[in-house]
């Protein structure tokens, strides 16, 4: 199965953007090896907001049909 095509968690995005951010922090990267890794992280950001944006539409279907019901167990 490619890179592409693995199924990846929130966190697991995450920790790899991370580590792409702290390379390209160091700041003695060639420069086309800071354009693959700016590449990659904004993969990797993108594929995080739509992660996130998953997450946030199945809170809000899970939620929206007993809203009243949900709120009241606090």
């Amino acid at each position: 199965m490619s890179k592409r095509a693995k199924k990846t968690s929130y966190e697991a995005s995450v920790a790899e953007l991370e580590a792409v951010v702290a390379r390209m922090e160091q700041g003695d990267m060639p420069l086309e090896d800071a354009l693959q890794a700016f590449e990659e992280g904004v993969r990797l950001s993108r594929e995080c907001q739509q992660l996130l944006k998953a997450a946030e539409q199945r809170v809000t279907l899970l939620t929206a049909d007993g809203e009243e019901d949900f709120l009241a167990d606090d």
